[in-house]
């Protein structure tokens, strides 16, 4: 399971003195082990499905906090932000490029019959399961924005 082996990755980091990496996994780990909480107690065991859940939230934080730093001019602070972004990102899997979201997108189109950005909806209930920790879904979503409109 993922979350053994950030456990064990945490471990690792530690004996090795790797500071920025044991404080990320220390923050990772303890983000699972809230989302553990909230959604059945102590008995409740994150599955891997809820860890790249949890990571893909942590790294869109991370995106949004190097956004507003660099409005705020705090080149430290996004520089921080990158670093922990980097090591965030190698515990998903590899993120798809937008030739493949642009085909899986055309893709659900044709396969919910969807015609005007009404139909988004439709569209993104059946990408989703498809592209779960594959895609930022801020991107599937410029994309089938920008496929429904080029259909009017």
């Amino acid at each position: 399971m993922l979350k053994h082996k950030l456990q064990n990755e945490l471990k690792q980091s530690m004996l090795a003195r790797d500071a920025l990496k044991t404080s990320v996994l220390r923050m990772l780990i303890s983000a699972i082990g809230y989302y553990e909480i909230q959604k059945g107690g102590a008995g409740y065991e994150a599955t891997d499905e809820d860890v790249l859940s949890v990571t893909q939230k942590e790294v869109k934080q991370r995106k949004d906090s190097i956004v507003q730093f660099q409005k705020g001019g705090r080149q430290d602070l996004v520089d921080k932000e990158t670093k922990e972004l980097e090591l965030l990102q190698a515990y998903l899997p590899k993120q798809m490029d937008d030739n493949q979201i642009k085909n899986l997108v055309k893709d659900a189109i044709k396969q919910t019959g969807a015609t005007s950005v009404k139909d988004m909806g439709k569209v993104m209930g059946a990408l989703m399961p498809k592209i779960k920790g594959k895609a930022d879904g801020a991107v599937v979503s410029r994309t089938v924005k920008g496929e429904l409109f080029q259909n009017l």
